[in-house]
């Protein structure tokens, strides 16, 4: 992924950009700080991807601030994990932002065309799964991932996993969402010649102990090339498999 610093100097280097403009750019100030949050404007020129704002424990005015700092510093799109209704609605006020129910997500700015190298496949073992399993997946296609949706396949019917196949070993990463037992990654792992990416969800009952028994199983997946997240932690499954979809070959 083609980071801002060097499109600078590939600009430099064309004529289309001069020292002095290049200089005034790398120099802006770093952070912007507003008192309360200290905003990241130079996260994309490290990471290749801008910072994303998460929502819980921010207020609606809190999150206005962030996202008018961001704008202001030409940052067009902008990522708000884990966002209340009531937050998204008082923001909503100020600002159009796209808000997603189920993932607890809101995008500013629209989604991008998809510029990785394949399709990701974000599946999950059961429904409950959906909404990791959506956060994930809106953030991979907010980073610039064509996306496919798998949901409801877990091993208590393998049958239904085993119908998507095809779409399993086209996938160019896999992210896997599965409480109780935590086995869908395992699965997926024995099938997919691609990275698997498990997120473990706090679905399931008692003994589950909020998804640390499904953490655990995915850590100890027999399965050769899968990674684990944190619980119910879809964000960085959907950023980590953007990453992977983005990588180029470095001479």
């Amino acid at each position: 992924m083609k980071t801002e610093i060097k499109q600078i100097l590939e600009g430099v280097k064309a004529g289309a950009v001069s020292v002095e403009e290049a200089l005034l750019k790398l120099k802006t100030q770093p952070y912007d700080d507003l008192g309360f949050a200290k905003v990241d404007l130079h996260r994309k020129i490290r990471q290749g991807a801008p910072e994303v704002v998460y929502g819980a424990g921010k207020t609606a005015e809190q999150i206005q601030g962030i996202l008018g700092s961001m704008l202001k510093n030409g940052q067009e799109r902008v990522l708000i994990t884990r966002l209340r209704p009531e937050t998204a609605e008082e923001i909503e006020k100020k600002y159009h932002i796209a808000y997603y129910k189920d993932a607890g997500l809101a995008v500013l700015g629209g989604m991008p065309e998809p510029d990785g190298i394949g399709t990701l496949v974000v599946a999950t073992g059961g429904t409950s799964d959906i909404p990791v399993a959506e956060e994930a997946a809106l953030t991979a296609e907010f980073f610039g991932n064509k996306t496919a949706r798998l949901y409801d396949v877990g091993v208590a019917g393998l049958h239904r996993l085993l119908a998507e196949k095809e779409e399993i070993m086209n996938a160019s990463v896999i992210i896997a969402v599965a409480g109780m037992e935590g086995a869908l990654a395992s699965v997926v792992g024995g099938l997919a010649d691609c990275p698997v990416i498990a997120v473990p969800t706090s679905v399931g009952y008692g003994a589950s102990f909020g998804g640390l028994s499904a953490l655990l199983s995915m850590l100890n997946s027999c399965a050769s090339g899968v990674s684990v997240v944190n619980i119910d932690n879809g964000f960085g499954a959907g950023f980590l498999a953007s990453m992977i979809n983005h990588m180029e070959a470095k001479k």
